[in-house]
């Protein structure tokens, strides 16, 4: 293939259209004189948006590669975790739609029960209205209100950052499709036996008065102390005068204690087992049994039994058939089963407890202990353990195949140490708690015969009780977890339960981008939701994400006030350079941290893209660039073509395997360090001073090649700036973003090409940095000679001597075979197989180096004499403030080291 000629078929024309190898036409259009993102970001995703170009519909012709976006909240601000996530999840679609797949991004939003109903209550309470005031369909009317005024908020800032979903198909986990779908998810589930309602105990947050899953609780530690309290043993109704003792964190529960237990094994306490103690307070008997529950090697080995406010005290409970008693209101103060404590708050029950344990002798002493408390992860408030009547979705079964998916690996976590904080969560699993206290949800579509209490689970409201025949219902006031429906969201935003011809094409979905935090909440339901209702997994791969942290390390948040909008970002640099900064370094599953310097930096890149495109574009103003004959390409063509098609395949396969950090970071040097500080330097000199027109022309179209070829391997990680330069650039193609990825290929390996160039560099980094230390200006330029015993070698400077006497600074290049002719005193560079020498006197005129350091020599002596004079006055030490004395002892050193070198640098030229 002689002229690396390569053609493809436009997907959007549908007609054969020019390869970016192929030669171009003078420029008609150009590029602004400076990269303005402000004034191209907002125009260009506007035309997108019309073209359609992010739109995926059932193409059988092609294969579709699709991406669900994990909801965002209506109540949410764009924040730098939605900016990771959505950058993310954009490279893979755009890189994906590049390569000709039918790429579907899905968007939508979540409708985030108390999150939403928190944000609507407080609105609420500042105009003095309380839910209970409008009543439920009031309060509904006014959260959709509020869904409709602030949810499309987030939806508008995704766009400013570029992001490329289909925007046609934008959903809503509460729009009728996907209350459909949660609907009929319910009744199946509730039919087999898998959903059910029963008295268990939840995790009950007071502030927001609802129950609320295990993967909403989020345990942190907290000072708190350990209390050992005493019970006094009791036999045939008698006080023994022995007691038990052990010790607690929560002793306001003791009010609804219903046994104490030991070990079974535990000698010490066996005596005592079948007697009971005595409930002070409350004044019952409650016996002391033995379960194997009691670790003995732990405290006193005693323990109290809450059944009612402890999980394991629940389990415990339910083995020997203790009595439930709850002592706490939902707010968290105590009920009428805490006697003379009824009505306190749980924190002032408990000082009010201890102080009179304390004074009826039975609290025996406090320590100080550190331990992880579970808190709720929306308004932290500490949780409560309680029993409730709550709908649950029995998880032994369920979640099998999900886990089975990920041990085969027919699922895949990315990094793979996510599947060890998977297991651990499936093994450890627990009943789903999916009911809610709240108005704002879907409602539990269960019903409840008014006449004989029987409950129904139905698609509507039943007409008539099975049971009884009466005709009048009330339904259950509760609505469902949120996540109960974003379990259902990679298939019910595409259809289902309806088998549409959208669900059979794109589901499964491909790949799944997320943060590691909500591993629990959203990804291992989707994943069980997944095979229970399609039979299949709902994607290949979970691509894990970490937080995106302040430059100090720390948790962005609102108390601390280190939180950064990306929409200001966005605007003072732009949202390619904000995406460049969020992904380079970026690797799957580790924290990050966000500093302002590297958004300048990226924001440099895009000044550096764009200022080359500019130099490279008005060189090829009006010529006529041909195609280049493979014959009339020269080593430096040969080698960045070269070089290119390394990073094409070395790029492609990094971002195959998620390693987008590792991608882009190849991308970036090779555009800054390769293309544009060797490359475009090596063709300068025939673009400007050459008559050969072939050699000038051979030199542009591997430009234009080399700059397509590289705006492609950007536009997913910076799609705006790509954009605008691969537009004005060409005309034959409408946008980046639906050409064809570049893809290897085998006539542009130029092995040979790539060893040369590379000897070439070798020697201009060495000749650069002996004229940095010797302080040569670029201006002055000198001869170089090349002396190699090998023939190859120096035919590679002869064939590059136009590019490389510029590069490194000479007068003329000379090669020979030996030192015949070189002065003596000539400086060496040695390099593989050859060394450079240039003559010492062309690089300096040594009487006039002599005459300055000789004038610097007095200088920095007069300089030395000033500030030793002051250090060694005694009344200046004495007065002197000390950040004086330290700006001048500071200064001595200064000098004494330019003094050092300047007396070196004479001793040489002498």
């Amino acid at each position: 293939m002689n002229a690396l000629c390569l053609r493809h078929v436009s997907r959007t024309e549908g007609v054969c259209c020019e390869d970016p190898i192929f030669g171009g036409k003078g420029m008609s259009k150009e590029l602004a004189k400076t990269y303005d993102p402000r004034g191209i970001e907002d125009k260009l995703y506007q035309k997108w948006i019309e073209k359609k170009y992010f739109h995926a519909q059932v193409d059988h012709s092609r294969k579709p590669f699709t991406i669900v976006i994990p909801p965002p909240n209506i109540t949410g601000q764009l924040h730098m975790g939605h900016a990771l996530d959505n950058t993310l999840q954009d490279i893979l679609i755009r890189f994906k739609r590049m390569q000709g797949y039918n790429a579907l991004w899905q968007p939508g939003t979540d409708h985030a029960s108390i999150a939403t109903e928190v944000k609507i209550i407080e609105k609420m309470k500042e105009e003095g209205i309380t839910k209970e005031d409008l009543g439920r369909e009031g309060f509904l009317e006014r959260a959709w209100d509020w869904k409709k005024e602030y949810g499309g908020r987030i939806i508008g800032q995704l766009k400013k950052l570029g992001s490329s979903c289909d925007w046609d198909r934008e959903r809503f986990t509460m729009d009728e499709g996907c209350n459909k779908a949660v609907t009929e998810v319910f009744c199946r589930m509730h039919e087999k036996g898998w959903i059910y309602k029963g008295s268990r105990i939840i995790n009950w947050c007071p502030v927001c008065n609802t129950s609320i899953s295990d993967a909403e609780v989020e345990y942190a530690e907290q000072a708190g102390h350990f209390y050992h309290i005493q019970y006094p043993v009791v036999d045939k109704g008698q006080e023994t005068g022995e007691y038990v003792r052990f010790a607690t964190t929560r002793p306001e529960t003791m009010l609804g204690d219903t046994a104490v237990a030991v070990n079974p094994e535990d000698a010490r306490y066996s005596h005592l087992v079948g007697k009971t103690v005595r409930l002070p307070f409350v004044g019952r008997e409650i016996p002391i049994l033995a379960d194997s529950y009691v670790d003995m090697e732990f405290g006193t080995g005693v323990v109290k039994i809450t059944p009612s406010h402890d999980p394991n005290d629940f389990e415990v409970g339910k083995r020997h058939g203790l009595p439930e008693i709850n002592i706490m209101n939902d707010d968290a103060t105590i009920n009428e089963n805490g006697g003379k404590f009824a009505g306190m708050d749980r924190y002032a029950a408990r000082e009010a407890i201890l102080k009179e344990l304390k004074e009826m002798g039975l609290l025996v002493k406090i320590e100080d202990h550190v331990h992880n408390v579970g808190t709720h992860d929306r308004c932290k408030t500490v949780i409560e353990p309680m029993i409730k009547q709550q709908w649950f979705v029995k998880m032994e079964e369920l979640i099998r195949p999900a886990v089975e998916a990920v041990r085969k690996g027919e699922i895949r976590l990315v990094p793979d140490r996510m599947d060890k904080i998977f297991f651990n969560w499936t093994d450890n699993i627990r009943d789903w708690c999916i009911s809610r206290q709240l108005w704002w949800g879907h409602r539990i579509p269960a019903y409840y015969c008014d006449s004989c209490g029987n409950t129904v689970v139905a698609h509507s409201m039943p007409q008539v009780c099975p049971a009884c025949g009466g005709v009048h219902f009330t339904q259950d006031p509760d609505t469902l977890d949120t996540w109960f429906s974003s379990a259902l969201w990679p298939f019910s935003t595409l259809g289902w339960p309806e088998m549409t011809e959208d669900l059979k094409y794109f589901y499964p979905t491909d790949v799944l981008v997320t943060g590691y935090d909500i591993i629990f909440f959203w990804v291992i339901r989707m994943i069980f939701s997944g095979y229970e209702q399609m039979g299949e997994r709902p994607f290949h791969t979970v691509l894990f994400h970490g937080l995106v942290r302040d430059s100090q390390g720390r948790k962005m948040s609102k108390s601390l006030g280190n939180g950064i909008d990306p929409l200001e970002i966005i605007e003072q640099y732009g949202a390619d350079a904000l995406r460049l900064t969020l992904v380079t370094g970026n690797s799957p599953g580790n924290d990050m941290r966000f500093y302002l310097e590297r958004v300048e930096a990226s924001r440099n890149f895009a000044n550096k893209v764009w200022n080359a495109s500019r130099f490279i574009m008005m060189n090829m103003a009006e010529k006529n660039i041909r195609r280049a004959e493979r014959s009339e390409l020269e080593p430096a063509d040969k080698w960045i073509l070269s070089r290119l098609n390394s990073l094409v395949r070395e790029a492609t396969e990094n971002m195959e395997h998620y390693e987008l950090g590792i991608a882009v970071q190849k991308v970036y040097d090779f555009i800054w360090d390769e293309f544009c500080d060797w490359y475009i330097e090596m063709v300068k000199p025939r673009l400007y001073g050459t008559d050969n027109d072939v050699s000038q022309n051979a030199a542009l179209w591997t430009l234009r090649t080399v700059l397509l070829n590289a705006l492609k391997l950007l536009h997913p990680y910076m799609p705006f700036v790509t954009e605008e330069i691969f537009c004005t650039l060409q005309s034959e193609e409408d946008s980046v973003m639906i050409s064809r990825w570049p893809e290897y290929r085998e006539e542009w390996q130029f092995t040979e090409e790539e060893r040369q160039i590379e000897t070439i560099k070798e020697a201009v980094r060495g000749i650069r940095n002996v004229r940095t230390q010797m302080q040569v200006p670029p201006g002055k330029k000198a001869s170089v000679y090349v002396v190699s015993e090998q023939t190859q070698i120096r035919r590679i400077f002869e064939e590059g001597r136009l590019f490389f006497a510029s590069l490194a600074y000479a007068s003329e290049v000379v090669t020979q075979s030996d030192k015949a002719g070189i002065p003596e005193d000539a400086v060496s560079v040695v390099i593989p197989g050859a060394v450079c020498y240039i003559p010492f006197a062309e690089l300096v005129d040594i009487g006039k180096e002599i005459e300055r350091l000789e004038k610097e020599e007095k200088r920095l002596a007069g300089e030395l004499a000033r500030v030793n004079g002051m250090l060694s006055n005694e009344r200046f030490i004495s007065k002197a403030p000390e950040a004086k004395i330290a700006e001048e002892r500071a200064k001595k050193e200064k000098y004494e080291q330019m003094m050092a070198t300047v007396r070196e640098r004479l001793g040489q030229l002498r």
